[in-house]
């Protein structure tokens, strides 16, 4: 097992009270495995990720319990030096946002570089080749020119490329992928997810990948955990899921997605209401303000998430 996650929560602290935006969750990634983590916007999904990395702003955020057991050590106890040779090195992060991620006055090259360099310790010479190369890999055209463009002259597809090619520059155990094509068009898209599927199979890396669309999850996961309120409700591997979900939320998801095999003229079903306040979180289960299946008992005590078969597990009282 590559990375264990054990009861990580992680809330902010502000002067409306205390905000959980993780709640207890648990999971695991093993080696050469696709881990996707979906659920709305504000469902916690990249705190999740910033937990990992130990890069919650504190204050007013602040891990407050739990372990994050990477290659058989716990992140939540290394010194802030140790944890420095992590990032970018053994896990490596594509955040969100290319345009506002990438350093605005530094080129690509120098950007790209860098985690060789300060984790490698490779001299520059050697380090810009291996710039090149990882450019060319990610199907940036002319590398040489490229890297010496700075983040206003590309392109958002070219960007999102370069952030890849840093991810994998070190040749890492994991790759966090947040939203990693977020404000991209669909055929960008399409390109750069078979690129990092690619990639991370033929370097034999682990990801997490965290998004909102269950289109891509289905195409480039092996296993799916679905996020809501801070909460994991629903854990499964894909074909289980997409073929018997379970949580009322999952499958109010799956309502919500277009399908092939359904009259393009029938309307699609929402998911009814709005996600909770996470100052205000309800009583019971979080999603029983939305859930046409809630009994009194979900407006009263929260439930765990309960084993079912092929090692699938749900968070709902109906399969008590």
């Amino acid at each position: 097992m590559l990375l264990n996650v054990k009861h990580l929560s992680t809330h902010f602290i502000s002067s409306k009270g205390v905000l959980k935006a993780v709640d207890d969750i648990s999971f695991s990634i093993n080696k050469g495995e696709i881990l996707a983590l979906v659920g709305e916007s504000g469902s916690g999904k990249s705190v999740t990720a910033l937990s990992l990395l130990r890069l919650i702003p504190n204050p007013p955020g602040k891990i407050t319990g739990g372990e994050i057991v990477f290659e058989n050590r716990d992140l939540l106890k290394l010194n802030p030096e140790d944890m420095r040779q992590v990032r970018g090195n053994r896990i490596a992060m594509i955040f969100q946002e290319p345009m506002t991620s990438l350093h605005p006055i530094l080129s690509i090259e120098e950007q790209v570089m860098e985690p060789l360099i300060h984790h490698k310790g490779i001299q520059r010479t050697k380090a810009l080749n291996a710039c090149y190369q990882l450019l060319e890999k990610v199907h940036i055209s002319d590398p040489p020119i490229r890297g010496k463009s700075y983040p206003h002259m590309l392109s958002g597809g070219m960007k999102q490329r370069s952030m890849i090619a840093m991810a994998l520059s070190c040749n890492p155990s994991l790759i966090i992928a947040d939203e990693p094509t977020t404000a991209l068009d669909v055929t960008i898209q399409a390109q750069l997810l078979e690129l990092l599927k690619d990639l991370t199979n033929e370097m034999g890396t682990s990801m997490l990948l965290i998004t909102h669309d269950l289109g891509i999850v289905a195409r480039y996961a092996h296993i799916v955990h679905v996020m809501y309120a801070g909460k994991i409700v629903e854990k499964a591997s894909i074909e289980t899921l997409y073929s018997y979900p379970r949580h009322p939320y999952t499958m109010a998801l799956m309502a919500s997605i277009p399908r092939i095999d359904q009259d393009c003229r029938k309307k699609l079903t929402p998911v009814q209401g709005n996600p909770p306040d996470l100052f205000n979180i309800p009583k019971g289960c979080a999603f029983h303000p939305r859930c046409p299946k809630k009994q009194e008992k979900c407006m009263e005590e929260t439930p765990k998430l309960i084993p079912l078969a092929n090692n699938h597990e749900t968070a709902c009282w109906i399969y008590e």
